[in-house]
């Protein structure tokens, strides 16, 4: 095999960056080349050997990564296009797409992104259903993601479920009692991270006098759902914390300040946060689908578009019990509709 050439544009945040870090202080090849986004040069540990060109997040820079990419290229090269989206113009060797990103296969729908987020989503799918022939392969972390990409391609492509992440996560910890958030939600605020259901859970349980606190991790450019959330602190006394975007060691270290995780997200190619809870030994309180138990066993799951589920699985990890509702007879139902 000729070099590896490492295309890595927008690879700079989340878990993305996470496996991306991984992934370069594994590497041990003699010659290689990259091309890493501009953002995340103070992030990164680089191969001493390696040729990387820092693309620069925006249109110009990404075609100028794209016409460098074919131009560098030879037909024993393998091409790891970490990003997750084809290359868009035809290059030599074999071209491996490791794909970590449901939204470019379409599985949540448009309507749930808005403004510029909705059309860059629409883009990105357009780019990966338009130049999906000039990919010989993909790569994913799960079983499920496997079935996602097979579905999606409507083809017969090559999917291989190749999972790694990084080996060095947080230690166990067995002092629960002493960690100051009740619940985690190590995650963005992209739709199909389900915060507004979440929200509405735990406005449920407020209104039974039950608050639990919640620590979560959305940046700056997440402030219509922060308002959101400060407003029903505000209105319904509840326990939410924003801690705001952190970077991944603090993430980490978040892990030894909470009792449980909890994961409503509707849609994960690998869910990383869920795999760094288990290494821990925490409870993690997850959405009843295929990408959980892929990669852990939970101690409790609900239905993700059901706030009322949600808070039915927060009271079981608490051992509060939920009383069924009283069944009646056909006289009891009369004599009431009568009164």
């Amino acid at each position: 095999m000729g070099r590896l050439l490492l295309h890595a544009p927008n690879v700079h945040v989340g878990g993305g960056l996470v496996l991306l870090k991984e992934l370069l202080l594994a590497l041990t090849f003699e010659e290689g080349w990259a091309n890493l986004d501009k953002r995340a040069f103070e992030l990164l540990c680089l191969p001493p050997k390696m040729d990387c060109n820092f693309v620069s997040p925006s249109l110009m820079g990404r075609l100028q990564a794209e016409f460098r990419l074919r131009h560098v290229a030879r037909h024993d090269d393998l091409i790891l296009c970490f990003h997750g989206m084809p290359p868009l113009l035809r290059v030599a060797g074999r071209v491996v797409v490791f794909q970590q990103n449901r939204n470019y296969l379409g599985l949540s729908p448009l309507s749930s992104f808005l403004g510029r987020t909705k059309v860059r989503v629409a883009l990105e799918r357009f780019i990966c259903r338009s130049f999906k022939n000039h990919v010989n392969e993909y790569i994913v972390q799960t079983s499920s993601m496997q079935s996602a990409v097979k579905a999606w391609h409507g083809g017969n492509p090559i999917v291989r479920v190749i999972p790694f992440m990084d080996i060095l996560v947080v230690e166990s910890v067995s002092c629960a009692d002493a960690r100051k958030y009740d619940f985690i939600y190590v995650a963005d605020g992209e739709a199909h991270k389900n915060h507004r259901n979440l929200l509405a859970a735990w406005i449920l349980l407020a209104k039974e006098g039950i608050f639990p606190s919640l620590a979560l991790t959305l940046g700056d450019s997440y402030n219509s759902l922060r308002r959101e959330i400060d407003n029903a602190n505000s209105t319904h006394n509840l326990n939410i914390t924003n801690l705001g975007l952190l970077p991944h060691k603090k993430v980490l270290d978040l892990y030894h300040s909470g009792k449980a995780l909890i994961f409503p997200s509707t849609a994960e190619s690998f869910g990383l946060p869920l795999l760094e809870a288990s290494h821990t030994g925490m409870p993690i309180v997850a959405s009843e689908l295929d990408f959980v138990r892929d990669v852990c066993q939970p101690t409790q799951t609900f239905d993700p578009n059901s706030p009322v589920s949600i808070a039915r699985a927060v009271k079981r990890l608490w051992n509060i019990p939920t009383e069924p509702i009283e069944i009646g007879s056909a006289h009891d139902f009369l004599e009431v509709l009568l009164k």
